[in-house]
């Protein structure tokens, strides 16, 4: 099932309940996956994000954009073409008509 939270780092938790208070900073590796922490006496630690590499993550917007952007490119490009004929086409049928059909169309209009 599709959920759309935002995923937990397991790293913030694990590297809390190895040094606790004794924390400076913290931050994301993106590129390897992991939480880094500077501690107050000036060393670094570290620990991955994941449990286990099989856990399957709860998916986010920001990850369906990210693996479904040429199909959500290529559904805009057909909406956008599609409305733009049918645009086109009223356009051509309005300036065919008579003024006396135009003025009888716009009255009935409500009608619809």
């Amino acid at each position: 099932m599709l959920t759309m939270q935002p995923r937990q780092r397991v790293g913030h938790d694990i590297l809390l309940a190895r040094h606790g208070n004794s924390i400076s900073t913290m931050r994301l590796d993106r590129a390897n996956d992991r939480v880094i922490a500077m501690l107050d006496d000036g060393s670094w630690d570290s620990a991955p994000n994941l449990i286990s590499p099989s856990i399957q993550m709860p998916e986010t917007i920001r990850s369906i954009l990210r693996k479904d952007w040429r199909f959500l490119s290529v559904v805009s490009v057909a909406v956008l073409t599609v409305a733009a004929v049918a645009l086109g086409v009223s356009v051509e049928m309005a300036q065919h008509m008579s003024t006396t059909e135009l003025q009888a169309l716009l009255v009935n209009y409500p009608a619809y």
